[in-house]
């Protein structure tokens, strides 16, 4: 008896279905979430709920932190003139301290723009599942993750439960052929996108890129196309 052929599956499927805790039909899924970043901007009103609830962070050694939108330009020894930004700074590293939360914070050297520092540490993976309170964690796609910005009270459900509840997205193929004229970027890819579909355009979606232009792209260049897919109004890219 021959078995039953099954559909093929894209790598955005492969790693949703490998993430799946439960899904009630009708319902959307629960899914398992590998790397959480956090920064100072979207997690301070998170932290708050978990003490309010008297809850701890579920999974500290799969999130790590960074101070990264609300701090000064070099020399880092300047004054915060901005008291709102100085006070997420604090909060934030008085939080990762209470939770036992990796934090790189102004004195590091590993601080930095959050979804730069996560290829750069090591900390993303082909296969993770990413989140993030900032709508370009879709970044890191480029290194074969389905990653996706989060709100604030996502973050806070990522911090209790190392999980999240998400509806499956649906998949839309971009493939761009040929190669690329000398002086055109991967942010001209991505613009060209943007200009055809529209802001809206692929809302809902993930954004799979294939074809020759996007093979040939370094990941500094796949970085950014994946990071645009937002602009485009995609889920991830």
């Amino acid at each position: 008896m021959t078995a039953p052929r099954t559909l093929p599956r894209t790598l955005i499927d492969k790693i949703w279905d490998a993430h799946v805790v439960a899904q009630d039909p009708g319902s959307p899924a629960v899914l398992y979430v590998d790397l959480h970043l956090v920064h100072e901007v979207t997690s301070p009103q998170a932290f708050a709920g978990l003490r309010a609830r008297g809850l701890r962070v579920r999974r500290p050694d799969r999130t790590v932190a960074t101070m990264d939108h609300s701090v000064p330009t070099l020399p880092r020894g300047l004054a915060m003139v901005d008291a709102d930004g100085e006070a997420q700074l604090r909060t934030l590293a008085a939080s990762c301290a209470e939770h036992g939360i990796t934090l790189h914070g102004m004195d590091s050297d590993r601080q930095g723009i959050v979804h730069v520092i996560g290829p750069e540490l090591g900390l993303t993976h082909p296969g993770q599942t990413i989140v993030c309170g900032d709508s370009h964690t879709s970044t890191h796609g480029a290194f074969g993750a389905l990653a996706f910005g989060i709100g604030t009270s996502e973050v806070e459900h990522v911090l209790a439960t190392q999980c999240l509840l998400q509806h499956r997205p649906r998949t839309l193929e971009v493939r761009v052929d040929g190669a690329l004229a000398p002086g055109v970027t991967a942010k001209d890819v991505a613009l060209a996108l943007i200009a055809r579909i529209g802001v809206a355009g692929a809302a809902g979606h993930v954004i799979k890129y294939t074809g020759a232009a996007i093979r040939a792209l370094d990941m500094e260049g796949r970085m950014t196309v994946c990071n645009m897919s937002i602009e485009a109004g995609a889920r991830a890219g």
